[in-house]
């Protein structure tokens, strides 16, 4: 019988791929190579936060969690996945579970589709809808632990506050940034985000469904 199939929600690294704004370059370049080494290696350099990656607290918060503190079990599990197509800000109104409204109890993995992940491509990723600090406030009272966006980040690119992150990393919480393929899961699925085992503030991730 065969068994779950996999969802890879994660955007491939690659050189000179987009960032967010401000954050190092990706490069991928030979450092060694066949003909002349015997070998292929390949020297990477880019920032804790690239592509698809895991905000450890220790990204906005003094003396919070790095990754090296954070396990597995926190990062696999039963997860929701939320919808807003909001063109702009969204709030808790503003989201739908297969149409319904938010369910009062949700699992600690919550997962926000808003579309667009189908820009991280262009110009216009950094213009991406953002989450309404109130609406992370009651989605972490109804037992949110992990939130995970499409998006460059829940709140505005480019913004001095980033009240989201405050809320979610000030309470222990974890980020998942720039999520792709939402729009293939059900609303209910168990997803699993494994992160490099960087001691560092966060760690890009090769993040998985099973369907």
């Amino acid at each position: 019988m065969l068994g779950p199939m996999l969802i890879d929600l994660s955007h491939p690294i690659r050189d000179g791929m987009p960032v967010y704004p401000g954050d190092p370059e990706v490069r991928i370049e030979p450092a060694l190579t066949l003909d002349l080494d015997g070998a292929a290696v390949d020297r990477v350099c880019l920032g804790s936060h690239t592509g698809t990656h895991i905000d450890a607290p220790a990204h906005t918060v003094p003396g919070g969690r790095t990754m090296a503190d954070i396990s597995l079990d926190e990062l696999v599990g039963e997860a929701i996945v939320l919808r807003s197509r909001a063109a702009n800000s969204y709030g808790l109104t503003d989201l739908t579970c297969d149409g319904d409204p938010v369910p009062d109890t949700l699992p600690r993995i919550v997962l926000i589709d808003t579309g667009w992940a189908a820009t991280f491509d262009t110009g216009d990723a950094a213009q991406h809808p953002y989450l309404e600090p109130a609406a992370a406030d009651e989605l972490w009272r109804r037992g949110m632990r992990l939130l995970a966006v499409d998006t460059l980040s829940p709140d505005p690119t480019g913004a001095e506050a980033i009240p989201v992150h405050d809320r979610v990393l000030g309470h222990d919480g974890l980020i998942v940034e720039n999520v792709a393929n939402l729009d293939r899961l059900p609303s209910r699925v168990r997803v699993g985000f494994f992160p490099l085992a960087l001691q560092a503030d966060g760690a890009p991730v090769r993040a998985v469904a099973w369907v």
